[in-house]
């Protein structure tokens, strides 16, 4: 019998999880055994995993999980350096060259076992079957707002933390702009016809931002881009890669704008093809923030985990985009698993 072993995650500010009770009752009547860690912060309770019947299991026991088990989490494993004999699913981060992604992989040869990274989970025409990048944007564009309003108030924006739901967020944000008596912003995005510009978006019309939206056809001439220094709020929501345009230059630090919130919600700032190289660093949800210029300001948000602050919201959403792949797991050797498996060997060859 094909075994699902959900663990807990143990990244500081990690409540999401990749299934729902009502996903997991819907394994368990396909044929699939089911066992769910303890966790004092995932966003979902675990009675609901109980009353579906799935098996509940201590928190962090998935290393002694039966060997033929797969352990199925979102975030990083600790860095231990134990050999990895499970097949997990998980974001691995370790296919591009991370540092810690070849330690990861190194983990895994030594123990025998696979990675199937939930990035490179993808159909036959390569588009990926689940992915957080709506609440991504929507978080982010959020934060940024924060940062905005802790401007106009003389300050930074303030550490945070998760919401209840979207509707406690736009409540805080009401706040926020209420606070400041400065108005509304203006905003841009860039990937807009994207989910995370998509999700970026949504917000700025849910808080009555007036919000430009770009994607590939307006930024074909590769720049410079004037306009994105005439609003308040400037939102990358691309990928870096090779060919990415130059957003947000060095020299706009001391250019006439009236830019002075960025959300990198992209989070690339390591990468050579960075298109907001005004920063240098991520930032986290206790400096949320990394001041780039002070007068005027230019505050860039540059959090990697943005969906962490709408757990419940994003998890429901994840898990069912993710749900009718899960259910294939009976059957590793065909479509997306397949195909994760190949990525996995292939980066894997000659370690």
């Amino acid at each position: 019998m094909t075994h699902l072993w959900v663990r807990a995650e143990q990244r500081e500010n990690e409540e999401r999880v990749g299934l729902t009770p009502d996903g997991a009752a819907s394994l368990i009547k396909a044929g699939i055994k089911v066992s769910i860690e303890k966790s004092p912060t995932r966003a979902i309770p675990i009675d609901g995993y109980i009353d579906a019947g799935c098996e509940i299991v201590a928190e962090n026991s998935w290393p002694s999980a039966p060997k033929d088990a797969i352990i199925f989490g979102l975030k990083e494993l600790p860095e231990d350096g134990t050999p990895l004999p499970h097949r997990h699913i998980m974001f691995g981060h370790a296919f591009k060259g991370q540092h810690s992604g070849k330690a990861l992989l190194d983990r895994f040869k030594a123990g025998g076992g696979t990675l199937y990274d939930l990035e490179y989970l993808v159909a036959e025409d390569g588009r990926r079957v689940a992915a957080f990048g709506y609440w991504a944007g929507y978080a982010g564009a959020a934060v940024t707002l924060k940062a905005w309003t802790a401007q106009k108030q003389g300050g930074i924006c303030p550490a945070v933390s998760t919401y209840k739901n979207k509707d406690a967020l736009l409540a805080d944000l009401a706040n926020d702009l209420h606070a400041t008596d400065a108005g509304t912003p203006t905003a841009i995005v860039i990937g807009a016809l994207g989910r995370v510009g998509t999700g970026a978006a949504d917000l700025c019309q849910a808080m009555g931002i007036a919000v430009t939206k770009w994607d590939m056809a307006e930024t074909s001439t590769g720049g410079p881009f004037p306009e994105i220094l005439q609003h308040n709020l400037f939102f990358n929501c691309i990928l870096a890669r090779p060919g990415t345009p130059v957003f947000v230059p060095q020299s706009a630090l001391t250019a006439d704008r009236i830019l002075t919130a960025i959300g990198d919600v992209a989070c690339d700032p390591d990468s050579d093809y960075n298109p907001v190289p005004v920063y240098t660093r991520a930032t986290d949800w206790n400096a949320p923030v990394v001041r780039a210029h002070d007068t005027p300001p230019l505050d860039v948000m540059a959090i990697d985990n943005l969906p962490s602050l709408l757990p419940r919201e994003s998890s429901e959403d994840y898990a069912a985009q993710l749900l009718p792949s899960l259910r294939t797991l009976t059957d590793l050797t065909s479509g997306v698993w397949a195909r994760a498996e190949a990525t996995f060997n292939t980066h894997t060859k000659g370690i």
